[in-house]
This record gives C-alpha cells, sequence and structure tokens, in this order.
C-alpha cells in the first residue's frame, strides 16, 4: 500500500469515527429528551378526554342532587343562596380581611348530617358560574364518600400525596366534565392519617392552593368534628367554615360542643340546617334528602 492509499484509509477512518461520535451524542441527546418528557409533570389542564371524569347525573338526581344545567330547580336555588356569601367571602371585598379566605370546610358534629351532600352540591353549584372554579377535596380520609357518590376511580389521591415526595400535585387533581370542577379524592387508608393532615406538607399544600389559583374556590369535605380529630386539625388551615347541622336530628349539646372546637380555628363559621323543611321563614331552608 503506497503512501496515498494510506493517507486516504486513515481520512476515512477519521470520517467514519467522527459520524459514530455523532451518532452516539444524538443518541444520548434523545434519551435525556425522552428522560425528561417522562419525569417532567404532565398539568391538569392537559388531561386526555379519557381522563375527563363523568358523572351519572340520573343517579345524582334521584339521591336529591343538583342535576347538569339544572337552574331552576328547588335545590339549584337554595344553594344559590347558600354559596353567595362564601364566594363573596372568598373572591370579593372580604378577601382580603380573611386568611386563606378562598379555603372552605365543611363539615358537621356527627356522622349522617349531610357533609357530602352539601360539599358536592355546592361546589356544583359555584362551578356552574361562568367565571368561577372550584376545587373539591375529600379528606374526609377515614371514611371517604366523595369518590362513591361520584363513582370515581382512581389510585392515588390526598393522602398518597402527603405521604410520598415522588407524586406532584398535578398526578391527584382529576379533570371533571364539568369545566370549572376539579376533584382531589381522599387516596389510600392510613393509619397516621390525622399526622399526614397536620404535617407541614399539608399546611404547606393548604397555603399553595390558596394563593396559585386566587380565581379557584377549595372545598374541603372531612370528617365530622366529634367523630376524629382530623376536621379540627383542618380547620386551623381554612379560611371559611360551613357546619352542617341535621334538622331535628342533632342534639343542641353536640352542636355547641363542635362550636367551641372552631372557635379558634376560622375567621369565618357558618352553620347550615340541613334536611328542614321550608317554612316563611326565608331562612330556613330543605336541602334534600340524601
Amino acid at each position: 500500500m503506497n503512501m496515498l492509499e494510506k493517507a486516504l484509509e486513515r481520512s476515512l477512518e477519521k470520517s467514519k469515527n467522527a459520524d459514530d461520535k455523532a451518532e452516539l451524542k444524538k443518541s444520548e441527546k434523545d434519551s435525556l429528551k425522552a428522560q425528561s418528557e417522562i419525569s417532567e409533570p404532565i398539568s391538569e389542564h392537559q388531561n386526555s378526554a379519557a381522563d375527563v371524569v363523568r358523572f351519572d347525573w340520573n343517579r345524582l338526581g334521584e339521591l336529591g342532587f343538583i342535576k347538569k344545567d339544572d337552574s331552576h330547580s328547588r335545590i339549584a336555588e337554595e344553594y344559590r343562596s347558600i354559596k353567595r356569601p362564601l364566594v363573596t367571602n372568598a373572591l370579593g371585598a372580604r378577601k382580603f380581611d380573611i386568611n386563606n379566605a378562598n379555603l372552605i370546610l365543611v363539615t358537621s358534629s356527627i356522622p349522617g348530617e349531610g357533609k357530602t351532600f352539601t360539599s358536592i352540591n355546592l361546589a356544583i353549584s359555584i362551578a356552574a358560574e361562568m367565571d368561577k372554579k372550584v376545587l373539591l377535596v375529600d379528606a374526609d380520609v377515614a371514611k371517604p364518600s366523595i369518590s362513591k357518590v361520584l363513582g370515581i376511580k382512581t389510585k392515588v389521591g390526598l393522602i398518597d400525596f402527603l405521604e410520598t415526595d415522588s407524586i406532584p400535585l398535578s398526578d391527584i387533581i382529576l379533570q371533571t366534565e364539568i369545566p370549572g370542577l376539579r376533584i382531589i379524592t381522599a387516596g389510600k387508608s392510613h393509619k397516621f392519617s390525622t399526622e399526614l393532615l397536620a404535617s407541614n406538607k399539608m399546611i404547606a399544600l393548604s397555603k399553595e392552593l390558596s394563593e396559585r389559583y386566587p380565581d379557584r374556590i377549595v372545598i374541603f369535605d372531612t370528617p365530622p368534628l366529634l367523630a376524629t380529630t382530623q376536621a379540627e386539625v383542618l380547620a386551623s388551615q381554612m379560611g371559611q367554615v360551613i357546619l352542617v347541622v341535621g334538622a331535628e336530628l342533632t342534639p343542641q349539646n353536640y352542636v355547641m360542643e363542635s362550636v367551641k372546637k372552631l372557635q379558634n380555628c376560622s375567621d369565618v363559621v357558618l352553620a347550615l340546617l340541613n334536611k328542614a323543611q321550608r317554612s316563611l321563614n326565608p331562612g330556613y331552608y330543605g336541602y334534600g334528602q340524601y
């Protein structure tokens, strides 16, 4: 092999090595890009149509809930009256006077008074407004009801998010067929659920939910006050509290004991008389028989 041929061979070999290195760099870059795309949290607004939670409106109507596109029924009118002071406190002029004004906790003294019924109807009613967004959180982690009532099947929720740092917030926020309504389910059962709800991570989550979306109202459905300490723990992080009272069901001393638990927790505590019969008093409502 003469010198010219050797030089040509070396040139071809260098060219081949350069091409191989370039191909390797391109492959590494593509791999890193793919890993980045996989690990990057998906925004709650990027859910596909298949991920949208859809409701059985016929069943909900039979249970007494507000129906889809329902604007003139008795239950719809009643929740218009209920939500107005809450929305005014959360998004109106008073929001600057109330800490976490857009965080609303719904609880009761004892089970069976209709707190979940109230939470869901309130969320649907507020979300029906054109310029309002609602996040409904099932914080009754001991006996979650929102998923059961609305027919939601999901593997992760609030407790899963609080327990680990590997689940981004966007993974537990579910989009629904109502454009202005999102839902966070309770997640798995946990023996230290009360401690998780009282943790710094839960406090940080409440703050983030309150401040990130100032036009969003967040409704927390929580356990009864006299059944567990979880509602009392969460109430300290809320701006407004709705205490649902079962008409002709809840003893007065239970109600007074619940109010005492809330005295140092929130700026605003509103009582709601549930399952009452309408009378001539315009402030006395019947909220269904769920």
